[in-house]
């Protein structure tokens, strides 16, 4: 894809993006929406995206369609985002948050297989913890402890920087 029309989805997705958090935020007509993300790690590093919208790293996932299961929203919100297919969800945390949205978000530890692949919501990088935890986005702040927890039960180093896992 020319470059042109990549950074022209980014655009379009920066301004959709900060257009819809900021209505919702003032006017929340459905109440707190059901959000679901993955935690995908591997050789003590996880998957984030650098978002588009300029709001930080995020891990994947996202709002959950109408009558969607949780489930169902994390392996549709890793395929969109990452270009990954979910092999295995298991679920490992719910919390609330006023954050960004009122959301009521699951968190999925997930196994993916597939060629991570960029998306118009911002290009998938493999970072350690530490790298993420100054620019994780607010609303996701609440998974730190648990990513913290998988890499200490993991007992993996963190590859070199350049090195992908």
């Amino acid at each position: 894809m020319p470059p042109w029309i990549t950074n022209l989805k980014r655009a379009s997705f920066w301004i959709v993006a900060r257009t819809c958090f900021a209505l919702y935020r003032w006017f929340p007509l459905f109440g707190s929406l059901p959000a679901s993300l993955a935690i995908i790690h591997r050789e003590g590093r996880f998957l984030v995206i650098q978002r588009s919208d300029g709001r930080g790293l995020s891990l994947p996932g996202g709002i959950g369609s109408r009558k969607e299961k949780e489930e169902e929203t994390v392996r549709r919100e890793v395929r969109e985002e990452t270009g990954l297919e979910v092999t295995e969800a298991d679920f490992r945390l719910r919390y609330s948050t006023n954050a960004e949205i009122p959301a009521e978000v699951s968190v999925f530890e997930v196994k993916a297989s597939g060629e991570v692949k960029d998306s118009w919501e911002g290009p998938a990088r493999w970072m350690t913890v530490k790298e993420i935890e100054p620019r994780l986005i607010k609303s996701q702040r609440p998974v730190l402890e648990l990513m913290k927890k998988i890499v200490e039960a993991d007992g993996a180093q963190p590859a070199t920087r350049n090195q992908e896992p």
